[in-house]
């Protein structure tokens, strides 16, 4: 392993935010180029990356695939801002030596609370009535008290077991679902039955071979007509149209999402025209402390790497 040799390469912060960071002095001293803009395409990423030894990812729309990785020979770290790895070919990775690093847990709370907040929006039809309101009119809802009723969680990382804790917090029965279920943290039950019971579904899982399209029309159907779907993951862990259909329909009552199959979101999506829907740009994590925390973390584990003390490894080199 080299230590504090050649270049760090941020191929991607756009929107800014490595670039505003109190995080990036730690920088100084380091060889760094960072891009303001987003790459085009993979030819564009490899021509910023190529030279570097390191490179700090910022967005999960740049896509590091295995022929991206072979054009990169001196790349040997990939410092993820952020846990999801669903943009990495983890498998070339590993098999050109090249390491990963994620920085988990730094957004835990913010994306907790962004799914409390789904959660609440929802069961309120808080954007809906707002806009009625906005309009002249004086409606009268009856909408859903969440004190009570259960909470079905979706993996128990360290995101979900902090949506466990803030259901339980607005006196929730709490139930989950993980695959290696560890501890009393709460209630744990089959996939099936927590569709069953939940009267509010939470999912918490990775994007993976194991999860993408992990939930489907056969889930929805099982849900209660009252219940409500959120998704803080991944778009890709739902089959998106299922989901459409399942809310036209009146299957479920409604759900929150902040994550999609396509981001941005296409203009024209069905999802924009659904009243008991509540839409966020994939910004469940995006908090002033999260963002910070978690930059700062990338950072950190490139300068480990480089000291030959790898920390927050996804991947590591064979």
């Amino acid at each position: 392993m080299r230590k504090n040799i050649g270049v760090i390469v941020i191929p991607d912060d756009a929107p800014p935010v490595m670039s505003l960071s109190r995080a990036a002095d730690r920088l100084r001293g380091c060889e760094h180029r960072l891009y303001s803009t987003l790459p085009s395409g993979p030819l564009e990423l490899v021509a910023r990356i190529v030279g570097a030894d390191a490179v700090i990812n910022i967005r999960a729309s740049t896509r590091f695939t295995a022929e991206v990785l072979a054009e990169c020979r001196h790349l040997r770290l990939i410092s993820i801002w952020g846990t999801g790895t669903d943009h990495v070919d983890l498998r070339a990775a590993r098999a050109r030596g090249i390491a990963v690093t994620n920085t988990p847990a730094v957004s835990a709370i913010a994306v907790a609370e962004h799914t409390l907040s789904l959660m609440l929006a929802v069961a309120r039809q808080t954007a809906h009535v707002d806009l009625r309101v906005r309009r002249g009119e004086w409606p009268r809802a009856m909408v859903q008290q969440l004190h009570g009723k259960t909470l079905g969680v979706i993996g128990t990382g360290a995101i979900g077991r902090e949506v466990v804790r803030l259901g339980r917090g607005i006196g929730m029965n709490v139930i989950a679902w993980t695959f290696n279920p560890r501890g009393d943290l709460c209630e744990w039950v089959t996939l099936d039955e927590l569709f069953r019971r939940a009267d509010v579904v939470s999912v918490h899982v990775r994007q993976s071979a194991d999860t993408t399209a992990l939930i489907a029309r056969e889930q929805f159907a099982t849900m209660k007509s009252t219940a409500i779907f959120i998704n803080t993951a991944r778009g890709r862990i739902v089959v998106e149209k299922e989901l459409i259909e399942a809310l036209q329909n009146g299957q479920i009552a409604g759900a929150g999402l902040d994550v999609f199959e396509t981001e941005p979101l296409p203009a024209g999506s069905p999802l924009g025209l659904l009243p008991n829907v509540v839409l966020t740009p994939h910004a469940a994590g995006i908090t002033p402390e999260a963002t910070e925390a978690g930059l700062a973390m990338a950072i950190a584990n490139v300068l480990a790497f480089r000291a030959g003390a790898p920390v927050n490894l996804v991947n590591g080199p064979p």
